[in-house]
């Protein structure tokens, strides 16, 4: 039976997966988009979604809880500032986590953690960076599919 057994061990001692957890918390945070393996994206999942919950309160006592969890103050502002509002509105389900096969070196099956709606703005960057790019091309004055060199 599996009563009262809950969440992952990691293969590691107590303090090991502690440290584990944060750290890709926080570069879940950080990055929005994170490449690891499977049971470690399904055992960071909860925690990144408390994260958020916490966020949306916003209040001093919410912020002194994500920091206590979370390594950096840049992923603290980070979530309180953006993420935050960025989710206000959504119920949950801040998180989704894509398999993407086996690693070639020891077999291990990867997955993808990512924050919903991250892909919406890393488009949108994309696309300012090309228009930029284009914009700064025609001021030159040579065509935008040239990479800038002369033949």
């Amino acid at each position: 039976m599996r009563h009262k057994v809950a969440g992952y061990k990691l293969k590691r001692d107590p303090s090991a997966r502690r440290a584990l957890l944060r750290n890709l918390v926080t570069s879940v945070i950080e990055e929005e988009r994170v490449i690891t393996s499977v049971t470690k994206a399904k055992a960071a999942k909860p925690i990144v979604e408390k994260m958020i919950t916490l966020a949306k309160r916003d209040t001093l006592h919410t912020r002194r809880m994500a920091a206590s969890y979370l390594q950096t103050p840049a992923s603290v502002k980070k979530l309180f500032d953006k993420l935050g509002a960025r989710f206000g509105q959504r119920e949950g389900g801040y998180t989704r986590i894509v398999k993407l096969g086996w690693r070639k070196g020891d077999g291990s099956e990867q997955a993808m953690i990512e924050l919903v709606g991250s892909e919406l703005v890393k488009r949108a960057a994309e696309r300012a960076k090309r228009r930029e790019d284009r914009m700064k091309a025609i001021k030159e004055g040579r065509e935008p599919g040239e990479g800038g060199r002369e033949s």
